[in-house]
């Protein structure tokens, strides 16, 4: 088995949103469910030994769009939201994390040693991840606070557009390049983030917002659960140009799970067989190199291929890869190395 670091994940989103009908988050991830695709005993099945777990805040007027006859389809933006509502929604995130870890149901990890150590002991490895900052006001004094309770890693925006940059729509075909990028607010956050050692996220920021970043980050580029816009050219893949920039920096693309972004089609439908992942993986594994390519499942966060299922089957994408040719040094780094290395970086821990 090789274990999995896992770049994305949504599982802290489908905790909080069952917690409000009264279910318990920690039970819920520590006994087992049959609901979403993570929880402790299918994570350990599948030898998923952790990943970044996203506090995402819900857009609640977020009605995805049908395909037209062609196949073309343009999700409208999401509406900006309320900082104060997002911030309280953060916290309440953030505390089922905390408590997960004082449970003993998952380790919340702050260096590539403790990912290291969770692994070793059979604990799934949680690092605490922002999707969309909207929690985060332009003063960034919230940063500081996530931070001291675990905040590792963050995209600045989610498909939506912030006080920090602008977010990319769900649409298909259409380019990444659709809106503006970064604000003065947004250039404070990517200098904030390389002074504490928060990675930074490109997996939903429009081209010039990735631009932007590129310029003035000093980090390696990074996009947690993104694919090829050259075989899915949905507005949220990474075009040939921005990849190149990613290999240059010795960065990191996560493969993303969701249909939606692997399927030549740009459809959402759980049946897509496996060699769409590695249509994608090869091509970026030829584009950008072995060492620049991990994955990022979005489970809990998308729909993605029935063979796979839910964290149970991720061995299988495993097997698939090796079934065409892929060596086990390879698969570890795919798996996992690839991405402690770049955490490492990102925190100043030297090697991972």
């Amino acid at each position: 088995m090789q274990f999995v670091f896992d770049g994305h994940n949504d599982v802290l989103l489908r905790l909080w949103t069952h917690s409000k009908d009264g279910s318990d988050p920690i039970a819920e991830f520590a006994d087992g469910t049959t609901v979403g695709h993570i929880d402790a005993h299918r994570a350990r099945e599948g030898g998923l030994s952790g990943g970044l777990c996203a506090i995402y805040i819900p857009s609640g007027d977020l009605v995805f769009a049908d395909p037209d006859a062609d196949g073309r389809y343009v999700t409208p933006m999401a509406a900006p939201l309320d900082p104060l509502p997002s911030l309280a929604i953060a916290n309440e995130m953030a505390a089922i994390a905390l408590r997960l870890d004082q449970a003993g149901a998952w380790r919340l990890c702050r260096t590539v040693k403790d990912i290291r150590g969770a692994m070793a002991d059979g604990i799934f490895a949680a690092v605490m991840h922002m999707e969309g900052c909207e929690a985060i006001g332009a003063d960034l004094a919230a940063l500081e606070v996530f931070y001291a309770a675990g905040l590792r890693s963050l995209g600045p925006v989610w498909s939506r557009h912030n006080v920090f940059g602008h977010g990319v729509p769900f649409a298909f075909p259409m380019s990444p390049d659709t809106a503006p990028g970064l604000t003065d607010a947004g250039f404070a956050l990517v200098r904030e983030c390389n002074r504490l050692g928060i990675l930074i996220d490109l997996a939903h920021i429009t081209e010039k917002g990735f631009w932007d970043v590129a310029k003035k980050t000093d980090q390696p580029l990074v996009a947690s659960h993104s694919n090829a816009h050259a075989l899915t050219p949905v507005a949220r893949n990474l075009t040939d140009r921005q990849l190149d920039a990613i290999r240059e920096s010795r960065g990191l693309v996560g493969i993303n799970y969701a249909t939606a972004m692997l399927r030549a089609d740009g459809r959402s439908d759980s049946d897509t067989p496996l060699a769409d992942m590695i249509r994608h993986i090869d091509y970026l594994v030829n584009r950008i190199g072995i060492d620049c390519v991990g994955l990022g499942s979005d489970f809990d966060g998308a729909t993605i291929p029935e063979e796979i299922g839910d964290a149970a089957g991720n061995q299988k994408l495993i097997a698939a890869l090796r079934e065409v040719g892929y060596g086990e040094a390879d698969l570890t780094k795919l798996a996992r190395e690839n991405w402690l290395r770049i955490l490492a970086q990102a925190w100043r821990e030297g090697h991972a």
